[in-house]
């Protein structure tokens, strides 16, 4: 196949689609699980303070010292690469761009040099949150085919796209060509995968948190 009608399909057809995919999954998604609902509950509530919604969301994104045991490394590496990630995707000046032309918002960008390094840390912290998941026996145990796939749908646009920038591998074109597609794949599976916790994370913190304040439990 040629790089560039390759090129030329994953920047026309192939992004509509998996956009199209990525929308319409994800507000699928989200619909399934606010429409779900609870039961009224009937007890009386226990008012504590320190214990609410807003209060879990800020507990559970501090994760204390004490929990860290002999997993310090591994939680580490879990803060640095989602922070390097919204970096690369929001701070990146081809991601402003393309974000612009979609959406019309703009704002101003970093360096290439320091999203390039962002990447390589990025890379490095993903690789040894892998390798802790492999190696530590409760994590292997409990981790899934779904936990593995989110992980390589996360790690080859980050992948991709460093190579692209550096001119590696293959020729730009092709590299160009494989780095969309590879975030076109994630568009099209996070909605439908454990990835969705993009969308769910502080809604679900909060509801745990606003559930147990009511029992009187700081979470």
């Amino acid at each position: 196949m040629d790089a560039d009608l390759f090129l030329t399909w994953v920047r026309g057809t192939g992004l509509d689609i998996a956009i199209g995919i990525f929308v319409l999954g994800t507000l699928w998604r989200l619909f399934e699980i606010y429409s779900l609902g609870r039961k009224p509950d009937l007890a009386v509530p226990r008012h504590r303070t320190g214990a609410s919604g807003l209060h879990t969301i800020y507990r559970r994104s501090l994760t204390s010292p004490r929990t860290y045991g002999s997993s310090a490394l591994g939680y580490v590496a879990g803060y640095v690469f989602h922070i390097g990630l919204f970096i690369i995707v929001f701070l990146f000046a081809q991601h402003i761009k393309l974000i612009h032309e979609l959406t019309g918002l703009s704002w101003p960008g970093l360096p290439s040099q320091f999203i390039d390094a962002t990447a390589v840390v990025t890379l490095a912290t993903m690789l040894l949150v892998l390798a802790e998941r492999i190696n530590k026996p409760v994590k292997r145990f409990i981790s899934t085919f779904g936990d593995y796939a989110g992980w390589a749908l996360t790690f080859l646009p980050v992948l991709t796209g460093y190579l692209a920038s550096r001119h590696l591998l293959f020729s730009y074109t092709w590299m160009l060509a494989l780095h969309i597609l590879s975030v076109e794949l994630l568009l099209i599976f996070l909605p439908f995968t454990k990835l969705i916790h993009v969308f769910t994370l502080w809604g679900s913190r909060w509801y745990n948190g606003d559930v147990n304040a009511k029992k009187g439990v700081p979470v």
